[in-house]
């Protein structure tokens, strides 16, 4: 247009007051036919309804719950087509198309920027982008043509047996409604809650126990309250010693798979707990059940040998021991002693 008519020819015809329809100037411009910038022409491919946006939600879910199944309900407040009018927004034959923007909602303006000729879109005014218009008259009193209405729904969201965290439950087109457009999915998330006894680890658990010195060295029985509502009795036989922090496995007392409800496996960790003291006359009937002791190593130079007496240490000094432990550096304790010194303020250690 600028190399036929030059700034006059620009001029005549920029903006949407002209006499010449934009997608004309645009197909003289960049070729093409009329329309084409649309969809409507040149070779493009017709459009189809496009598709809603989907609706996600997060259903909190117990491990009982998901070992045993349930059912949840979902209310929703979603827009729906507008029954009285059947989503057409007024009368029958009352909705036209747009003369502003020929229906498309937006209209195109073009800019001249020097040599150059900007294009740029903006929402139609005149239809507020529906690329609609209906007489006020005309209009449907139920949704004031807008096509659409709210309406609560409920949805049932059945929890399957041996579902994991983060498995999706899907409802086809459940999401809010619009004209010309598909339907969203509702799409239901399980949320697996934190339990406070167990961890699950696919279709395994994971648990902790605690046994007094005695059942760990002598049998006896141990319970455990299982996610399924029951209880699991173990049974230590006399004579297997049960070492602190050992690991056991219940085979198949873990959790259901999902679908076929294979069982996984429960797996234990023992903690054996120590009583805090002995009274000094059952010692002797310790070393009668127990293995003796083992001989203090070899002392070559009596003259070399300094008794010393062992403490508890105290609650600062466990704290500085558990921060080295979890990967603090060697002279954590040697700052603080420096700080000490010095009469500063002492390193403050997180605890574990």
């Amino acid at each position: 247009m600028y190399d036929r008519f030059g700034e006059a020819g620009l001029s005549e015809s920029g903006g949407m007051g002209g006499g010449m329809d934009p997608q004309d100037l645009f197909s003289q411009l960049f070729g093409g036919g009329g329309g084409g910038f649309f969809g409507g022409g040149g070779g493009g491919r017709p459009r189809g309804p496009r598709k809603g946006k989907d609706l996600p939600h997060r259903v909190k879910v117990t491990l009982e719950e998901l070992y045993t199944g349930k059912v949840t309900k979902l209310a929703l407040q979603k827009h729906v087509l507008c029954s009285k009018c059947d989503g057409r927004g007024g009368k029958e034959g009352s909705v036209k198309s747009c003369q502003g923007c020929n229906g498309q909602g937006i209209k195109v303006i073009l800019r001249q920027l020097g040599p150059m000729v900007q294009q740029m879109q903006q929402t139609c005014t005149d239809c507020q982008g529906t690329g609609e218009q209906i007489p006020a008259k005309d209009r449907c009193k139920q949704c004031n043509g807008k096509k659409i209405i709210q309406e609560r729904q409920v949805l049932e969201a059945r929890i399957e047996i041996g579902m994991t965290d983060g498995q999706q439950i899907v409802f086809k087109e459940a999401a809010d409604q619009a004209p010309n457009t598909i339907p969203g999915d509702v799409i239901i998330i399980v949320d697996e809650q934190p339990h406070p006894r167990f961890k699950r680890r696919k279709n395994d658990l994971i648990t902790d126990i605690h046994i007094d010195l005695l059942t760990a060295l002598g049998g006896g029985k141990v319970n455990i309250e299982h996610v399924g509502k029951h209880f699991l009795s173990i049974d230590i036989p006399q004579g297997e010693v049960v070492k602190n922090g050992a690991i056991k496995v219940l085979r198949g007392q873990g959790m259901p798979s999902y679908r076929h409800h294979e069982m996984g496996d429960l797996f234990i960790n023992i903690h054996v707990d120590f009583p805090d003291e002995i009274p000094i006359d059952k010692i002797p009937l310790l070393e009668q059940a127990l293995p003796p002791r083992k001989k203090p190593s070899a002392i070559t130079n009596e003259e070399e040998v300094e008794d010393v007496h062992m403490e508890d240490i105290s609650e600062r000094e466990a704290h500085q021991g558990r921060s080295q432990a979890n990967g603090a550096g060697a002279g954590q304790m040697e700052e603080d002693d420096e700080d000490e010194a010095g009469g500063g303020p002492g390193v403050q250690c997180a605890q574990a």
